[in-house]
């Protein structure tokens, strides 16, 4: 079982990471949501290349961080959204809410 997680990397990019389900959201959201909080840009990127694995549970995850972005004044593009996170968020008319970034 992966662990996932959310950080900062040194370019200033955050980074979403490992499976994203019921287990791990809750822990993603308090940290994520406190990454936004206090990083200097105003203008994030999310890089979601390391998720292996997601539930709905990865699009409410992105959607809480833009409601964070935007409660901070900041913008946020989602970057390199996995298939299975994409899918799920056409199935859920998602595709033209979310801030994707090719």
């Amino acid at each position: 079982m992966s662990t996932a997680s959310i950080s900062l990397a040194p370019s200033g990019e955050l980074l979403l990471a490992g499976v994203l389900d019921y287990r791990s959201g809750p822990a993603l959201r308090e940290a994520g949501g406190k990454l936004i909080g206090t990083h200097a840009a105003g203008a994030l990127s999310l890089n979601c290349a390391a998720v292996e694995k997601s539930s709905s549970v990865g699009l409410s995850l992105l959607l809480a961080f833009m409601r964070d972005a935007q409660a901070a004044g900041k913008s946020l593009v989602v970057r390199e959204l996995p298939t299975d996170m994409r899918e799920i968020a056409q199935v859920c008319g998602l595709t033209e809410v979310l801030p994707l970034q090719a």
